[in-house]
């Protein structure tokens, strides 16, 4: 059986978000690196994204005559969050994303083009790069790569190497031939993503969902590998209960083990009911914060959202396979629409509640309540309070009923690190050699976000975080002098 080595100044485990971002602060700094990737592509759970990050006091901003600063944006953050954000990342994030993530981003051919108000801040400050995550993370892979970085794709990392209590190096396995591999580097970055892609480790630090159906919904490689490494060599794992669950996902009826999820965007004028049959939640409150909660109160957690034909021509799902980067294949939307045993579709809505097994007359109160509600030009619904400005009635059939579950997206605890990224053990105290970033730890530092996201603080955080970590690697081993950024306070 073959045995390959590699031998680099700077070894990163994941070739996500935090893993490229790192990898380019590195090979500035002088080092030599190389990122190891469990699947075909680089891009992680990154790829997959909407593209946006929580970015403040940008043009983006200032072209919409929105005023914002650190300090706002840092009230919103705790507010939101609550009390086991992370004060100290937060602050060190938001004063750090115009410099250090807008116009990073800029000079590697990111554009960053419009922005989405989202639940929890008090102005627009998500802001989206063109041709979404996978847009972004084409520019950023392009400029690691020509700046002399390496990309081993295929690798399962098994297990970090210690010597004399530092971390050295990494054992794996080539995925395709089963062969094993020897990673030696000066110093080690942990980028390996998230674990919302193992839904048994989901269940392990959410045990109250054991026995309903919750879905993955990560980056395809993100099962928690990096998080079971660094515990084994003495890392602490913090706030891992800290999971945020989007609730607009339906099975990815392609996936044969029945697990994923494919996340549902815009269908601003669709309904939701439960079993019953009956609404319970204003449908404009979407977030992991809102309808999230919502659904999981639910009996069972789970619900069907109504949408007739004219409402499915903007649906998006957020997937490679139903995507030609940021253009929308509508013909593989149909697919799913056609196929899924979880979407049902009824040329009436009386078929359609037989169809989902909800009485009746309660989905058509429901629907003509709703329908009153627009056709006597209410600003608002009555019941809920959902502003009616981009719904239209359900008139026109067929009628489709897309059923929903808890989709595990993203997790906010993880591995512990201190300001630099090195991770830290129980006692608080580093662990020579070793640093991570990105969802690895919560995003940043470990729990960064607190319980809730603003949006645009996942996919952000891990790239500045990613940054700093490659930074200070390299440091660590004679190369440059560390993240330093420009604050913008």
């Amino acid at each position: 059986m073959a045995f390959r080595e590699y031998k680099t100044d700077v070894a990163i485990i994941g070739a996500g978000a935090a893993g490229i971002a790192g990898g380019i602060e590195a090979l500035d700094a002088g080092a030599r690196c190389i990122a190891f990737e469990k699947r075909e592509e680089a891009g992680g759970a990154a790829a997959i994204s909407g593209g946006g990050c929580c970015i403040v006091g940008s043009p983006v901003q200032k072209a919409e005559g929105i005023e914002d600063t650190p300090d706002l944006a840092f009230a919103d953050w705790m507010a939101w969050g609550g009390p086991s954000v992370d004060e100290v990342w937060a602050r060190y994030y938001l004063e750090h994303t115009l410099h250090d993530l807008y116009h990073w981003a800029e000079q590697y051919g990111v554009k960053w083009v419009d922005m989405k108000p989202q639940e929890g801040n008090s102005v627009m400050r998500w802001t989206r790069a063109e041709g979404n995550g996978l847009g972004l993370m084409r520019h950023l892979i392009k400029a690691y790569e020509d700046k002399g970085g390496e990309i081993i794709p295929h690798v399962k990392v098994d297990k970090l190497t210690m010597q004399d209590g530092k971390a050295v190096g990494f054992v794996g396995t080539d995925i395709q031939n089963g062969n094993p591999i020897s990673v030696m580097g000066d110093v080690i970055i942990l980028t390996s993503g998230g674990f919302n892609s193992n839904i048994d480790m989901v269940l392990e630090v959410r045990p109250e969902l054991k026995g309903f159906k919750v879905m993955e919904g990560s980056g395809f490689g993100s099962n928690g590998d990096g998080h079971k490494m660094a515990e084994q060599v003495g890392g602490y794992l913090t706030h891992m209960d800290h999971v945020w669950f989007y609730c607009y996902s339906t099975p990815d009826y392609r996936d044969q083990t029945g697990r994923r999820g494919l996340v549902c965007r815009h269908i601003p004028g669709y309904i939701w009911v439960n079993q019953q049959g009956k609404r319970f939640h204003n449908e404009a409150l979407s977030g992991g914060n809102s309808m999230s909660p919502a659904v999981l109160a639910q009996d069972p957690p789970y619900c069907w959202a109504i949408v007739d034909t004219p409402m499915k021509a903007t649906l998006e799902i957020a997937d490679p396979y139903y995507r030609d980067g940021d253009k929308v294949v509508r013909e593989k939307v149909e697919e799913l629409l056609a196929n899924s045993p979880y979407i049902k579709k009824s040329d009436t809505l009386e078929e359609l509640a037989q169809e989902i097994d909800v009485p009746a007359e309660t989905l058509i109160g429901e629907i003509s309540s709703y329908n009153k509600a627009i056709s006597d030009g209410l600003d608002k619904e009555p019941t809920f309070g959902k502003p009616l400005g981009m719904s239209k009635q359900f008139d026109t059939g067929p009628y489709y009923a897309i059923q929903f579950f808890p989709t595990a997206r993203k997790n906010f605890g993880g591995i512990k690190t201190d300001k630099k990224c090195r991770v830290l053990n129980k006692h608080f105290e580093p662990i020579a050699g070793l640093f991570a970033a990105g969802e690895a730890c919560g995003m940043a530092g470990g729990h960064i976000n607190g319980r809730a996201g603003l949006e645009g603080t996942m996919l952000g955080p891990s790239l500045f975080s990613g940054r700093v970590a490659g930074g200070w690697a390299a440091e660590s081993i004679g190369h440059g002098n560390g993240f330093i950024g420009t604050p913008n306070r």
